[in-house]
């Protein structure tokens, strides 16, 4: 069914985005594009009107949520102990680390958006303050916090200047447990943003309707306040990519699209076509098969 009483659980409409993301990993746009334009007509998901605040806790599992980990704080976790946790330990990791000021908790500093990132966004794109925290212009904004002390945060490695704001642990919510190991936030794994360019991009690069994949394209588009687009073909192609990156950004779909469009080794530092495309087997895997499977290539 699209709907299950059991929240969180897989739906049909979980099974046809994955099915389509398959299908478009393999290039199969006609398959992809039937399987998910009969999710976008027939299923209970339409996008989530107020993007500012589609990733706070108060939010989960919305009109746009495909399939969504679900996550809590009721169990407890250590870092001696990882797989003890059910909670969400990205969260953690998200956050600036030693963080005194409004709105945000203390992290990591791991999992840094970089400045190209920040800047692929146009400026009028409603998207891009909610989804990278600029934390410097965030303490300028903020410079009377703490009765003029300011906002105030320790630069962690790799520090970049931009935070995955998507998955900062936040002050205040009412459920926010251990905010590093447990944090309850769920993950969004397949939003209906991703499934509508998903479907645009099947149509645009198979033998499908062009002018529905630029209204699905426009859809999300619209959401982040821009005005529509009115190309076709290549020109599509590229606007469909760019438009995935700024709308899943932080949410770990990039590498992979790259992957599968075959961009990777222009867009990333010493990626390897023929290798980095899949990640090494672990030793250990191979062995406990009496070395009946073969390593990836290149490892």
């Amino acid at each position: 069914p699209y709907t299950q009483d059991d929240v969180g659980r897989a739906t049909k409409g979980s099974a046809e985005a994955l099915l389509g993301k398959v299908y478009l990993y393999q290039g199969k746009f006609d398959e992809a594009r039937v399987v998910l334009d009969e999710l976008i007509n027939n299923g209970p998901h339409d996008l989530f009107p107020d993007f500012s605040t589609l990733f706070e806790n108060d939010n989960e599992n919305t009109i746009e949520s495909v399939f969504e980990v679900q996550y809590t704080d009721l169990e407890g976790a250590s870092f001696d102990c990882f797989q003890c946790s059910e909670g969400n330990i990205a969260v953690g990791f998200s956050g600036p680390r030693n963080f005194n000021g409004p709105l945000f908790e203390s992290g990591f500093s791991f999992n840094v958006p970089t400045q190209e990132a920040f800047d692929a966004f146009s400026e009028e794109d409603l998207r891009r303050e909610f989804s990278i925290l600029d934390i410097e212009a965030f303490a300028i904004e903020n410079q009377d916090y703490n009765n003029g002390a300011g906002v105030s945060w320790t630069e962690g490695f790799e520090h970049t200047g931009f935070f995955n704001r998507k998955y900062i642990p936040r002050q205040g919510d009412s459920n926010i447990g251990d905010q590093n190991l447990t944090n309850p936030n769920n993950y969004r794994a397949i939003r209906f943003a991703d499934v509508l360019l998903m479907a645009a991009e099947a149509h645009n690069r198979g033998n499908g309707n062009e002018a529905l994949a630029l209204q699905y394209l426009n859809r999300v588009r619209a959401r982040a306040g821009l005005d529509d687009l009115n190309v076709a073909g290549s020109d599509l192609t590229q606007a469909i990519y760019l438009e995935r990156r700024l709308e899943l950004v932080g949410e770990g779909h990039h590498f992979f699209d790259l992957v599968r469009t075959n961009r990777a080794a222009a867009a990333i530092d010493g990626f390897m076509t023929g290798k980095h495309e899949l990640f090494p087997i672990p030793d250990i895997e191979i062995q406990l098969t009496g070395n009946r499977w073969q390593q990836n290539p290149g490892y």
